[in-house]
């Protein structure tokens, strides 16, 4: 590693241009790899090479820098070695136990599928990942000379990487939409003579999980043409909702390969492209959409063996795989737990008990149509590369690698666009008519596993068989704007409404969230909409839902008994929003609606389709049962104030916090707070953020190219030791968003610049000399 940190004068870069890519081209030919690596402030890099194996170089050795026991755990959890080094009884991140991820992940993750998916990958991506295992591996030995971070543990099981783990990694994030959260499902599933030796699985846990899957993966989007941009050119808000740990935990940076590639944005770990960004036409972001990417098939099983089913009138047999995974003991000895998988030809069977089970009858399978997207890392790559919207439309239409989110995007030209175009099996409102059971109607679509005529259809022009092709879901273009917060297409502009989908791409007629009634109501109208405008919809911290029932809440107050007053106090004296000076009455409210979340009776207004953006509304104080409802949330929400440690002068910036203990606003996305965090117990009168604004990109087209701001809001870096950990935290604290840096003169004049050089020619030069 070379350290350079003194500024460049714009001779001085071209010279430092000119001899990256002589340099580049010289070890491309000896087989090496080679990298700039220019840091500026937050120590966000812009990292600069000549070819797609120094890009990923730079990028695999820059992420280590910063994050290299993070990834580390999250490769080996994708490989199913976790019980290996840390027992069967250890916890992820996601509070799955050891024993299950091994078994899911070893399963998922099998030679085959991992090796078919690098193999289906072009020449520039599997350079760029072999690019990126090396870089990482580089700085891995650097650092385990100096010391590895505390958050690495004993550092055992920290190990050098290939382009296999990475392409684990990515099967990893495809199945995050679909089969990963029946994890415990798909690894507990036994036939009904051998349900007495099922292993216990907490599957409450792992219903939550699920339950949460779109709360902490959720995000809000607005982008702005040039009919409403304040400018006339197009305008983004990027505001995705992600966790602050493990393996989403989403990375800052920039890629360029000058002449080819100049992109900045955000990364997932392990993946070496920007998922959210922008370059100097086009910026775009996601958000989580409602669309299903798989479904269950009730098989019909033979009477005589329930390790068979019957398809079309043909005896079938389950296949059985046998998943073996490695588990220490309390004496630190290994041994070997196998496990047997069935497998019917829709997928794996899956055993939730009261919800999926296997009897003599029945049994259910999930095929998950991302299991066979080869293409997403693709998608991303043409997706960094598009100079306009329509070039990032055909890059969507024909490869179709978009797994679980809808994108929203705008160009320097002041064109907005919506598009729902993720991977989504083909079942049409027809089939569903034929093949689904309305016994079994919920939000899992299940349908008839015992006739072939309910397959998943094949249409010529889709990029995978058995999903819709892109021209059968929503895509809208805009000049004024389009927005999302995780409802269907359907209110996308509600001036032109997105109507006539499968139900498994998008519903209409459905109330809409509380973040996208707020958009709403925020873009709705004439005026013209800035930079400023669309910061303060995120920053403001407003709770939407106190902005509707707050005064009639006040209003029932007034009648209420002596027990009840420190809580309407609070209401009363809070501000109606989520910021880090905001009292108590936060607390309230949120506890409050909360319990009254699944009663349909307390609204004065029902939902009215005709109304989505207004309706439900009113809190029907007038109705005795509301009442009677509203007291009973009322004692337990204080009662759980004060069982939780909170003191009623207390503030919200000193209860909910990150890590270091740094005030953090925002809270739950179903009060309609556009600054949506998610906090769990952390200690007497603490909570701590765990997912929620993670990284928030506000992108305007000028004259002189894209003008951004932004933050990475947990920080740039997992380690505590380092400078990086929470400085951007503390920003987001307090509402300081930074400018982004992008052109050469805004990276080199950023008063924190910084650059080194990395190259694989040093590395090998180093191994040679023995140091």
């Amino acid at each position: 590693m070379i350290p350079l940190s003194r500024p460049l004068s714009c001779l001085g870069l071209a010279i430092v241009l000119a001899t990256v890519a002589a340099g580049a081209q010289a070890l491309e030919a000896a087989g090496d790899a080679s990298a700039q690596i220019r840091r500026t402030s937050f120590g966000v890099p812009h990292i600069l090479a000549s070819n797609e194996r120094g890009l990923g170089y730079g990028i695999g050795y820059a992420y280590a820098q910063d994050n290299l026991c993070l990834l580390a755990d999250e490769v080996l959890t994708v490989n199913g070695e976790r019980s290996k080094y840390f027992g069967a009884e250890g916890k992820t991140v996601e509070q799955r136990d050891n024993l299950d991820s091994d078994l899911f992940f070893t399963w998922l993750n099998d030679n085959a599928a991992v090796n078919g998916f690098l193999q289906a990958q072009s020449a520039p991506i599997r350079d760029r990942l072999e690019g990126y295992a090396a870089g990482y591996n580089r700085a891995l030995a650097e650092r385990k000379a100096q010391g590895l971070p505390v958050e690495c543990g004993a550092g055992d099981w920290v190990r050098p990487i290939t382009s296999l783990d990475l392409v684990k990694l990515t099967r990893r994030l495809l199945a995050e939409g679909g089969i990963g959260q029946f994890a415990e499902a798909v690894v507990a599933a036994m036939p009904p003579g051998l349900a007495m030796h099922r292993p216990k699985a907490d599957y409450s846990v792992a219903l939550a999980r699920q339950q949460a899957f779109a709360s902490e993966r959720g995000s809000n989007a607005v982008a702005v043409g040039a009919q409403r941009s304040a400018n006339g050119r197009g305008l983004l808000l990027a505001n995705p909702h992600f966790p602050w740990i493990g393996g989403l935990r989403f990375y800052q940076m920039q890629l360029t390969i000058p002449g080819q590639l100049d992109v900045m944005g955000a990364a997932l770990p392990g993946l070496p492209v920007i998922n959210i960004g922008f370059n100097r036409d086009l910026a775009w972001t996601h958000t989580v959409d409602t669309s299903k990417h798989f479904t269950l098939y009730r098989l019909q099983l033979d009477p005589k063996d329930p390790t068979r089913y019957l398809l079309d009138g043909q005896s079938l047999p389950l296949q059985q795989q046998a998943i073996t995974v490695a588990v220490k003991g309390a004496d630190g000895t290994l041994s070997q737990v196998q496990r047997q998988i069935h497998v019917s030809r829709f997928g794996p069977v899956v055993q939730w008990p009261g919800r999926l089970d296997w009897d003599g009858k029945y049994a259910y399978s999930l095929r998950d149509a991302n299991l066979d997207n080869t293409r997403v890392l693709e998608q991303w790559y043409g997706i960094n590369r598009a100079k306009d919207i329509d070039a990032l439309k055909t890059s969507v239409a024909k490869l179709q690698g978009i797994p679980w989110v809808n994108t929203l995007a705008v160009d320097a030209g002041g064109r907005a666009l919506y598009l729902n175009q993720s991977v989504v099996p083909y079942v049409d409102q027809a089939m569903l008519a034929q093949c689904s059971d309305p016994s079994l109607a919920g939000p899992l679509v299940v349908l008839d596993g015992s006739r072939s005529a309910c397959q998943w259809k094949v249409d010529p022009d889709a990029a995978q068989p058995g999903i819709f092709p892109a021209r059968l879901q929503p895509s809208l273009e805009r000049a004024d704007f389009v927005q999302n917060s995780n409802d269907s297409a359907w209110q996308v502009n509600p001036v032109q409404p997105l109507t006539g989908f499968s139900p498994l791409i998008s519903r209409e007629d459905q109330p809409l969230g509380m973040r996208t009634r707020f958009a709403l109501q925020r873009l709705q109208g004439r005026a013209k909409l800035g930079v400023a405008e669309l910061q303060h919809m995120v920053l403001d911290d407003e709770v939407y839902l106190a902005s509707q029932l707050l005064p009639e809440l006040l209003d029932w107050c007034k009648g209420t008994e002596r027990d009840l007053q420190a809580v309407c106090a609070s209401l009363e004296a809070w501000n109606g929003k989520a910021g880090t000076d905001s009292g108590m009455g936060l607390v309230h409210f949120a506890n409050i609606m909360e319990a009254l979340g699944d009663q349909p009776q307390i609204w004065r207004v029902a939902f009215d389709p005709a109304d989505p953006q207004h309706t439900p509304r009113g809190l029907a104080v007038e109705q005795a049962a509301v009442r009677a409802l509203l007291r009973e949330a009322a004692l337990a929400s204080l009662a759980q104030v004060q069982e939780g440690g909170m003191a009623q002068e207390q503030q919200w910036g000193q209860v909910q916090q990150a890590l270091d203990g740094t005030p953090v606003p925002g809270g739950p996305q179903e009060l309609g707070v556009y600054n949506a965090m998610v906090s769990v117990p952390n200690g007497a009168g603490k909570r701590l953020v765990v997912s929620g604004t993670s990284y928030l990109q506000l992108v305007s087209f000028t004259e002189q190219g894209p003008q951004a701001r932004g933050l990475l809001a947990f920080s740039l870096s997992s380690e505590s030791a380092s400078v990086h950990a929470f400085d951007q935290t503390r920003a987001f604290a307090v509402g300081q968003l930074a400018p982004i840096p992008f052109t050469e003169a805004q990276i080199t004049s950023d008063p924190q610049y910084r650059q080194y050089g990395v190259s694989e020619r040093d590395e090998q030069a180093l191994v040679s000399a023995g140091k």
